[in-house]
């Protein structure tokens, strides 16, 4: 009897509650949402996007161009806004930056990223403004960016020795890229020996976790993370993939951090058992200004107990963030690049005439070059602008109710911005926006003075505002000089039998976007065969 009466009492403080929750819906004033398509039961419009072939940036791009640039769709629990020209996007990291910088929570930043303790996912508060205030201080200044160049420079010769050795057989473009890039990261980094690691069996394995955590970095877009009710289940096995590549990655990270962590204490002895002016300076690498800011901070934590702290995995998310950010998109970005060139011969020459004239064919380019080098430059950035490493800025989270463009954002809503689809928007790009023409960044060209650094909202493949990538300045000169010299040293065509218009474009979309087909070519040497000698 007693259960009876509970299940009924139950029944009606459920049935009181609805009723009340729809009382309360149908008082409040509807939010006026930015236009978009009807969603399905449940899924929203996730329905709209899975059910296409293309991939997302592209079908959002479909999608705003029947809706509008500011859209608006329901994706699984989530109202999402999706910005596609330069307007909106103005609105979303300028006008509304602070309202917008938040970060939604994502298995990805709570497992592989220690926490949200780096700097790429962390919700915005105290923690974010101290990740913010390192990166722009220490790690990324450019006092810091300037004191490794000799150091990048280093690891493009040897990448270019490399190239000479396979010179007249056809190579994968992007291997060659990703190792370079990965090795120059690594030194900045961690130093020379972990530098070196990429050739070894360690090396290699952690090489292979890092592909796989581009791999699992896709969960963003899995169901559980727009169905959190569903996440438990983790139906495509993201999680489980994620724990077992968080585990290896902790393991290199801690040898790394070991190692730094006696190198520093011998240095310390050292300095203290010599005489004075008699010690030699080491230089410090990134992971050694991380231990050392972070016993900075951990020796007065007496006195500001409530502010936030670098701790051990703080260090080791910087660390991951770091190689994620720096590695894949520089490769990418640059085969993009020779790809166009490749199906654009005359861009090839103007480029190779421009090299000759500034560095002629007794030295190879550095990176005091790249101001003299416009063409160059404009490769670069119209690379970016059709081919952005990243085509969708990571989400962002509304942090309270806002007012965009006359429509209603409530709080907790996601934000998309699709730089693809501002870059190729004909109200900013009324000259063919779809074609490769480096030259509209010249003089005369329409966008001369046009940056990438977030100043201009037509071409944003860094972000802007509070979220802008913070090493955006590192990754744009280790991309125009490593194609430079890749230009510089080699002449590059196509394989036997395979014509400019055969190289295909189609997009892989992943944590960044990269050709689905690797680009196959072939390079024959150009310069003095001294240049090509092994660098120590």
């Amino acid at each position: 009897m007693s259960l009876a009466v509970a299940l009924v009492a139950t029944f009606f403080i459920l049935a009181l509650s609805s009723a009340v929750v729809l009382s309360r819906r149908r008082r409040q004033k509807p939010l006026k949402l930015p236009p978009g398509p009807r969603g399905w039961p449940v899924v929203g419009s996730l329905g709209l996007l899975a059910g296409t072939p293309l991939p997302p940036h592209r079908a959002l791009a479909a999608l705003a161009a029947r809706h509008g640039p500011l859209m608006h769709l329901r994706l699984g629990s989530f109202h999402t806004m999706v910005a596609s020209s330069a307007e909106t996007a103005r609105l979303v990291l300028k006008t509304h930056d602070l309202a917008f910088a938040d970060r939604p929570p994502t298995a990805f930043g709570r497992i592989i990223a220690y926490g949200y303790k780096g700097i790429l996912q962390t919700p915005y508060g105290p923690y974010w403004r101290m990740a913010r205030k390192l990166c722009a201080t220490e790690l990324f200044s450019a006092r810091r960016v300037d004191s490794f160049e000799h150091a990048r420079e280093q690891e493009v010769r040897a990448l270019m020795r490399d190239v000479f050795e396979r010179a007249g057989a056809a190579v994968q473009v992007k291997e060659r890229l990703a190792n370079l890039a990965m090795r120059s990261v690594l030194r900045m980094l961690a130093g020379d020996k972990w530098s070196r690691c990429c050739g070894g069996e360690e090396g290699e394995a952690f090489l292979g976790n890092v592909d796989e955590a581009f791999a699992v970095s896709q969960s963003a877009n899995s169901v559980g993370e727009w169905l959190p009710w569903l996440g438990w289940l983790d139906l495509q096995g993201f999680t489980r993939r994620m724990k077992r590549v968080h585990e290896v990655q902790d393991r290199f990270f801690e040898k790394i951090l070991d190692e730094h962590e006696r190198q520093q204490e011998a240095d310390h002895r050292d300095a203290v058992g010599a005489a004075a002016g008699q010690s030699a300076a080491r230089d410090d690498d990134l992971v050694d200004v991380l231990l050392q800011l972070a016993g900075e901070q951990g020796a007065g934590a007496e006195e500001r107990e409530a502010a936030p702290r670098l701790t051990r995995d703080g260090v080791k998310a910087f660390i991951h963030d770091i190689i994620l950010g720096g590695t894949e998109t520089t490769a990418v970005t640059v085969e993009w690049a020779m790809a166009e060139l490749l199906r654009h011969p005359d861009a090839m020459a103007a480029a190779t005439v421009e090299l000759d004239r500034v560095a002629g064919r007794e030295r190879w380019v550095t990176e005091r070059d790249l101001p003299d080098l416009p063409y160059v430059g404009a490769v670069v950035k119209e690379t970016m602008r059709l081919h952005p490493p990243g085509p969708l800025l990571f989400p962002r989270r509304i942090r309270e109710d806002t007012v965009v463009g006359g429509y209603d954002v409530p709080a907790g809503a996601r934000v998309l911005v699709n730089v693809w689809a501002v870059a190729r928007d004909p109200a900013s790009w009324p000259d063919a926006p779809g074609e490769f023409r480096p030259e509209r960044f010249l003089a005369g060209g329409g966008a001369e003075g046009m940056d990438v650094h977030g100043a201009h909202f037509e071409l944003l493949p860094f972000g802007s505002g509070r979220r802008a990538c913070p090493a955006h300045n590192l990754a744009t000169k280790q991309v125009a000089a490593t194609l430079a010299n890749l230009l510089h040293g080699f002449t590059w065509r196509l394989p036997d039998g395979v014509a400019p218009e055969d190289v295909s474009m189609e997009e892989f979309f992943g944590l960044s976007m990269k050709l689905k087909v690797p680009l196959v070519a072939v390079a024959e040497a150009r310069l003095p065969a001294h240049l090509y000698a092994a660098v120590d």
